[in-house]
């Protein structure tokens, strides 16, 4: 029964799509072979990675900026200080918390990666706006339905098709866990 839930994510994994560039990609390890190429060239030029999501999506969001610094080698900024964030919620609003800051702090060819299971909320689609504005590429990487806002706002993009939090945010973890730790082992450890 529990091997169930198992079988689900792995079929999902397999069900995700990269779109971006005029290309869609379906095989799983087509896509990883583009995402790392993609964080690879972020990493060559020196530019910085922010992350942004919320609820479940922000934890990994964090996780992900401690690791591809850590791990990476990369440059990665937070947007999750409390102060920070509850001054632009206080101040602008709280669909403003990444779009402000990203405002003052993105420049050209840096990487905004927007994780979001639904793709819709406000903050994100504000912030992929701003990121867009300063010149900054954008990952967006969602679930839910495909239509969704974030997803069509992208530069590159990773839908996964299923409409369980858990499971899509299991899925999202996974394969930033996957880029990350693919460049560590190409890269080793830099610290």
């Amino acid at each position: 029964m529990y091997r169930e839930y198992l079988k689900r994510l792995e079929q999902k994994i397999e069900e995700a799509v990269y779109t971006g560039g005029g290309e869609e990609i379906t095989d799983y390890e087509d896509i990883m072979k583009k995402l790392v190429d993609i964080f690879s060239e972020v990493k060559k030029q020196g530019k910085c990675l922010f992350f942004i999501g919320n609820g479940g999506s922000s934890a990994i969001a964090s996780h992900m900026t401690a690791d591809f610094m850590k791990n990476g080698g990369m440059k990665t900024y937070s947007l999750y200080d409390s102060a920070v964030t509850t001054c632009m919620g206080n101040d602008y609003g709280y669909e403003y918390v990444f779009s402000r800051p990203l405002s003052f702090l993105g420049n050209r060819d840096d990487m905004l990666i927007a994780v979001s299971s639904s793709g819709n909320s406000e903050n994100i689609i504000l912030a992929i706006e701003a990121a867009h504005e300063r010149g900054m590429k954008v990952l967006t990487i969602t679930g839910f339905k495909p239509d969704n806002r974030a997803r069509a706002a992208g530069d590159f993009n990773i839908y996964v098709p299923c409409c369980e939090y858990g499971q899509v945010e299991s899925i999202h973890c996974l394969i930033l866990q996957q880029v990350v730790d693919e460049i560590l082992a190409r890269d080793g450890a830099q610290l």
